[in-house]
């Protein structure tokens, strides 16, 4: 088992399909034996997920800034609601919290938080898995945009691998089974969960 960390927008405007696709990944992920680390909230997809994973009996944490509270309409139903200072704390909670990351489609806010993980896993300040689930290509324009950059030599080639794209639930979730197979634990906790739910604290 492992802690799965997805990002995915919190917006109501966007198509039903994504809504679909959230409920899918919260219900996969349960079914796989997986916990669920979210941004707290309980709209739009970030709500689909936690909600269907929790349908599917799997733990879930849920953390969100007080400023946010209402904004994102909290979600009271977490197993684990934590609530933060700011987003600052809030991500950092987020990753701590996490054995990998799945992105979903999303806004500037899931981007920013793409985006910080990816630059961190290729600084190797953590070795935690990076999946994106992108049916649609909402994103191709960003890896065309890092390709071009990596053939300019601004992003080195390794940096770039840091990241898989996927484009169905299954095959992220087993992308990231894969790497976390791959990836070093402490022997100290050599499962992927702790004594009371929470991740086991991977090597740097």
């Amino acid at each position: 088992m492992a802690a799965i960390c997805v990002y995915c927008s919190s917006s109501d405007a966007i198509d039903e399909r994504y809504l679909a696709l959230a409920t899918e990944v919260g219900a996969r992920l349960a079914q796989r034996g997986h916990s669920l680390v979210s941004g707290g909230g309980c709209v739009s997809m970030m709500g689909r997920v936690a909600a269907a994973a929790r349908a599917g009996a799997a733990h879930t944490v849920g953390v969100i800034p007080a400023a946010l509270m209402g904004y994102e309409v909290a979600d009271a139903a977490a197993d684990e609601l934590v609530v933060t200072g700011d987003m600052r704390e809030r991500k950092a909670v987020m990753d701590q919290r996490s054995d990998a990351f799945l992105a979903l489609p999303g806004g500037l806010g899931t981007l920013e938080e793409l985006l910080e993980v990816w630059t961190a896993r290729s600084l190797a300040m953590h070795t935690k898995p990076v999946v994106v689930l992108d049916p649609d290509g909402v994103f191709d324009l960003l890896f065309e945009l890092v390709d071009r950059m990596s053939a300019a030599g601004f992003v080195r080639p390794a940096a770039r691998a840091a990241v898989t794209l996927t484009r169905s639930p299954d095959a992220a979730l087993a992308a990231l089974e894969q790497a976390l197979e791959q990836a070093p634990v402490s022997p100290a906790c050599p499962g992927r969960r702790g004594a009371h739910g929470q991740s086991c604290r991977r090597l740097p």
